[in-house]
């Protein structure tokens, strides 16, 4: 009794209804997970250490950061909820079948690359635990233990583990840690001063907390299209991601500031009962890579439509383990980056063509249809909106979020609205 029945694996087809089961709840439940994790709380650390912003001034951009970035997460899922496909798919209408094929491979890409991250962090943080069990290769062990449980959550699918893992263990163990760790840091004497700051530091920060919300935009879909309601789906990845994105953010830059270094894991360990802490933390850590590795299956399906998720998520979890072993963390920063410069501006051209020139309604056939091949209005759109964020963030050194998303979004319309006349 009370027993999930296994889900089938299900690609690009539509989720029937009858398995559009996750309300508001469970939707916020799995976001608010997916925002809690090590990786955040060093991407705060970014902020503090690695841009020596006063505590103040992150705390500020944080705030602002989450509710931008969750916001626009929140939009873009409800593409996937209202026509039950994953966000590759969903995206088939703007850019056509074949179009669709660009993003989805650098969707790939970087879900690998986030997978990986997730094993070198967990693996960082087991290793601070047990301590130099087999020497060197202590780290490389548990990020294969890790791999190894976090590809069988992605082989038992999305709604076993948000309602069997997530809301019945991990989530509660997560947040008596969070809560713990919370007060640890009050504890501490915080400089919170506002002092003097350039526009082009405010700017990158904001670049990196809004980076973390729209990393997880390409996977949206594949997990709210299980979503009983369009505004269910839309207020639990709201409220959730929002909501705990602040929280871990923040507390990676307090933690920075306390420590002394951007490496929060051993911030955490210094702590009283800091190694209970980081193993409660690293019980929740895997629904991250979990989402990383079942979204990069879903993705190829987009491609491979008649391959099987537990196949492609094999090779994906292999690749990860390798990649694990040979990425230095410092690259952090400048990965969170790329992610925004590709994909801010795919979905400032999905939001003009779903909200605006289709007028937040699709002909559901669109989304199958082999005639929808390549609309190079949107290719277009988006070099555009790349080069846009390029300028931007390293040519200026303004940070290119905003700009990017909007020059996607205006010429797209622009050009749409002249093709329509």
């Amino acid at each position: 009794m009370g027993l999930i029945r296994l889900p089938p694996e299900w690609g690009i087809e539509p989720v029937p209804e009858n398995l559009r089961r996750l309300r508001a709840i469970d939707i916020f439940v799995f976001w608010t997970s997916l925002s809690i994790g090590l990786l955040v709380l060093q991407a705060g650390a970014l902020l503090t250490q690695g841009l020596s912003l006063p505590f103040t001034y992150s705390s500020l951009i944080i705030v602002l950061g989450s509710i931008v970035g969750s916001l626009i997460l929140a939009l873009v899922g409800v593409i996937g909820t209202s026509y039950g496909v994953p966000t590759m798919v969903s995206l088939r209408p703007v850019f056509g079948r074949e179009g669709s094929y660009v993003p989805t491979i650098l969707n790939v890409i970087q879900l690998i690359g986030w997978t990986s991250f997730e094993l070198i962090i967990m693996g960082e943080a087991a290793s601070t635990i047990s301590g130099p069990l087999l020497g060197d290769y202590t780290k490389f062990l548990w990020m294969i233990f890790f791999a190894i449980i976090c590809y069988f959550m992605m082989v038992f699918g999305p709604l076993i583990v948000i309602r069997q893992w997530l809301e019945k263990f991990a989530l509660w163990i997560s947040l008596a840690t969070t809560c713990w760790i919370t007060f640890q840091i009050i504890q501490h004497p915080i400089d919170l001063t506002w002092g003097s700051v350039g526009l082009d530091s405010l700017l990158l920060a904001f670049d990196i907390v809004v980076a973390m919300p729209i990393s997880w935009m390409p996977l949206v879909s594949d997990y709210n299209r299980f979503a009983s309601t369009r505004k269910g789906g839309f207020i639990g990845t709201f409220l959730g991601y929002t909501f705990a994105n602040v929280w871990f953010y923040t507390l990676g830059a307090a933690l920075a500031l306390i420590g002394g270094t951007e490496s929060i894991v051993y911030s955490i360990a210094l702590m009283l009962l800091g190694n209970i802490a980081l193993f409660a933390l690293l019980v929740d850590e895997t629904d991250n890579a979990f989402a990383d590795i079942y979204s990069a299956a879903v993705s190829l399906q987009n491609i491979f439509s008649k391959q099987r998720q537990w196949f492609i998520g094999l090779i994906i979890t292999v690749a990860s383990t390798i990649i694990a072993v040979s990425t230095p963390i410092m690259a952090y920063e400048w990965f969170l980056l790329l992610i925004g410069a590709s994909f801010i501006p795919v979905f400032g051209i999905a939001f003009s063509d779903y909200y605006l020139v289709n007028r937040g309604k699709y002909d559901s056939r669109t989304f199958l249809s082999p005639t929808n091949r390549v609309n190079f209005v949107a290719i277009v759109s988006w070099i555009l909106g790349f080069i846009s964020y390029w300028y931007f963030s390293y040519i200026i050194g303004l940070g290119g979020t905003v700009p990017s998303f909007i020059t996607a979004f205006t010429v797209y319309t622009a050009a749409k609205k002249v093709i329509i006349k």
